[in-house]
């Protein structure tokens, strides 16, 4: 209550005293994971104690990345609600639209359970279908948390390029279907639907306001993932601790030229996020899986999940729902081995 009413008086030091709080504990992470392994009765050699280490040292360090990152992205977002998403779309034409749909995609707060309600309002207000098409690929797939849990484990340059795929694939990909014209592939009551006209409104929150947005978006979504989080980190523990290198390399490594294939195909019928999936993909790199597949595997998992495509159903036709995998998958395909060919 009292952080709370501070934030609310006091937005300006508040952010910064939170900040030099944050970066403290971050930098505390190693020593206290090596302690608290040291202090139990295991061998920090052994397979165990591997996991262990690793369990201990990323389930902070995820946490504390996905807080801080929803945090300051929860702010941005205030600025992104639904309605000035769907009036800045809908003032563009295709092409330079499918640009700024996939990078709003980043920085706007929608995952794949918003799929329908964000269709049905982007078809209302006239957006083009390619164009919406690009923002809902871009959205869950090249979204905060990856880029931020990317950047923790893996590095800007990682996390950079990720980023820019992902985009190339939701722009292209966008485009593409809005080539093809599939109007006639909606579920007949939304292409019937009546057009209304969506406006940016006034701009009226404060500091104050949008720090409030900031804890909000902590308690909707770290509150929501933070058991993926977990799952996933124990796998990627157990990755780490017991599955052999050689394993991981001959199955995921560069030379299958059939494993990025194989990772999307395993990797569409999951269902996980971006928390969930990065630790296991750090595991599976540390053990000798190539960039390229591991990352086709997170893309489609995030990107084309089933139960994304089940709510896609209600508002599309088979032949639509058959298109727009196609396409996203034969993206992330080439981004995994564009991967592998330069890193």
């Amino acid at each position: 209550m009292a952080v709370k009413t501070f934030s609310q008086k006091q937005p300006l030091p508040f952010l910064f005293i939170a900040g030099a709080i944050w970066f403290g504990l971050y930098l505390l992470l190693i020593p206290l994971s090596e302690s608290l392994v040291a202090v139990l009765p295991i061998d920090r050699n052994s397979h165990f104690g591997g996991a262990l280490q690793f369990f201990f040292y990323d389930t902070p360090k995820v946490l504390m990345l996905l807080t801080g990152i929803v945090f300051v992205m929860g702010m941005i977002n205030s600025y992104f609600t639904p309605e000035r998403t769907r009036a800045l779309l809908a003032k563009r034409g295709e092409g330079a639209a499918n640009v700024m749909a996939a990078c709003l995609g980043i920085v706007t707060p929608f995952c794949s359970c918003s799929a329908v309600p964000l269709f049905i309002g982007f078809v209302q207000a006239g957006v083009p279908l390619g164009v919406t098409f690009s923002f809902l690929i871009s959205a869950p797939m090249v979204n905060e948390v990856a880029l931020t849990l990317l950047f923790g484990l893996f590095g800007w340059k990682t996390a950079l390029l990720y980023m820019s795929l992902g985009l190339v694939v939701a722009i292209v990909a966008g485009w593409i279907i809005g080539r093809l014209k599939m109007e006639n592939y909606l579920e007949d009551w939304v292409r019937d639907m009546p057009r209304t006209t969506a406006s940016v409104g006034d701009d009226v929150l404060t500091l104050a306001d949008r720090i409030s947005s900031g804890f909000s978006a902590i308690r909707d979504i770290v509150g929501k993932v933070w058991p993926y989080i977990l799952a996933g980190i124990a796998i990627g523990a157990g990755i780490h601790g017991y599955v052999p290198e050689d394993f991981m390399a001959s199955f995921m490594g560069k030379d299958a030229w059939w494993s990025v294939p194989l990772a999307v195909v395993i990797g569409v019928p999951m269902y996980t996020n971006a928390a969930g999936v990065i630790p296991i993909v750090q595991a599976l790199l540390a053990k000798g899986a190539a960039l390229g597949t591991v990352l086709a595997f997170m893309m489609s998992v995030i990107g084309l999940s089933l139960p994304e495509t089940i709510i896609l159903r209600k508002v599309l036709k088979l032949r639509l729902i058959a298109t727009f995998v196609g396409v996203v998958a034969c993206g992330i395909m080439l981004v995994g081995y564009v991967f592998n060919a330069f890193l």
